[in-house]
């Protein structure tokens, strides 16, 4: 298995799941604040997929 750096537009995408989710669980956001878990595993996940996927 060869691991890549994500590019910048992933790493962004990612980052900004993340902070949505945690923010989430202080203020109120429709969608985020009632999944605030499931919304930081898709920034892992797209983070993870970004390292793993060459090109990406």
């Amino acid at each position: 298995m060869h691991l890549s750096a994500p590019t910048q537009i992933i790493f962004f995408i990612s980052l900004i799941l993340a902070i949505l989710a945690v923010v989430g669980l202080f203020v109120v956001i429709p969608f985020i604040t009632a999944n605030a878990f499931w919304v930081a595993i898709a920034a892992y996940v797209i983070l993870a997929l970004g390292n793993l996927l060459a090109g990406m």
